[in-house]
């Protein structure tokens, strides 16, 4: 029966989730049952994108990812698709009315990532991050709200910069892979072969501009929402202090990581800070 499938594709969404990221699968974890399903579906599309250019060596990328695209909108048209990942993702798309310019602008952006090694200029590296990030945060959005607009519209520029943060935040962290492994520098005027303390400050204070604005959007999210989205708000914040008293050279070297402890301590945190009324 069509159930029991769509329930296989929820599923097989969340075991994407917990094996591609065990700190937003814990985020996801801690918001509503009654919405986990749908953001578990989105991670699953913009994840499988995402390893199709950053991963899949070897293999024709550009094929794939067109593949991926065409597949996402014959399921779009029949409702339902024999990928579990895309049958899971279009049928969130149609509840939570995902508009398509946000799906476009996301595949645009992974598609950059095929053709594109420098972002030389401020439009462009906003560009990339409007469609690689922002927009996915707008997609959560829409699941938080459950359709009503004027909470969509109170709390878009808010999930933009949230968006923003954490994906500046992979940048950061990402650099040695990025520039070693994938040609790739997101970050305009850089040069990451003489990067040094300067530039990466200047970083920082970006991203921690865009987590006061977006915490600001936290603050008026749904019960269903908020824990959840803190949690992982209080993670990446983390990552970011990480970063920051880690040296330049290291973190051109090797990928910088939250242990499972900290991990741990920071959910336990969080939760008190939460049941305290105090976010």
């Amino acid at each position: 029966m069509k159930q029991l499938f769509d329930d296989v594709s929820f599923k097989c969404s969340k075991i994407v989730t917990k094996n591609y990221s065990t700190s937003f699968s814990l985020a996801v974890y801690m918001l509503s049952p009654s919405i986990r399903d749908a953001i578990y579906s989105v991670y699953g599309f913009v994840r499988f994108a995402d390893e199709i250019v950053d991963s899949f060596h070897g293999y024709d990328k550009e094929d794939l990812i067109n593949d991926f695209e065409k597949e996402y909108y014959k399921g779009i048209d029949r409702g339902i698709s024999l990928n579990p990942i895309l049958n899971s993702f279009q049928q969130t798309v149609k509840k939570y009315n995902i508009t398509d310019d946000m799906i476009q602008s996301f595949l645009k952006s992974m598609k950059l990532d095929l053709i594109k090694s420098d972002y030389n200029s401020r439009a462009e590296y906003d560009d990339y991050i409007y469609g690689s990030a922002d927009v996915v945060g707008l997609m959560c959005l829409k699941v938080f709200v459950d359709g009503n607009d004027q909470k969509y519209n109170q709390l878009k520029d808010e999930a933009m910069r949230l968006g923003s943060a954490f994906q500046k935040v992979n940048f950061l962290r990402d650099l040695k892979d990025d520039n070693l492994i994938l040609n790739r520098n997101y970050f305009p005027g850089v040069d990451l072969n003489s990067f040094d303390e300067k530039a990466k400050k200047a970083i920082i204070n970006e991203i921690e501009e865009d987590f006061r604005v977006a915490y600001q959007g936290i603050l008026k999210l749904p019960i269903e929402a908020k824990f959840g989205v803190y949690t992982a708000f209080v993670y990446y914040k983390k990552l970011l202090k990480k970063l920051e008293n880690t040296p330049c050279h290291e973190i051109g070297n090797e990928r910088i990581r939250v242990s499972n402890y900290t991990k741990a301590g920071l959910l336990a945190q969080s939760f008190v800070t939460y049941k305290l009324r105090l976010v």
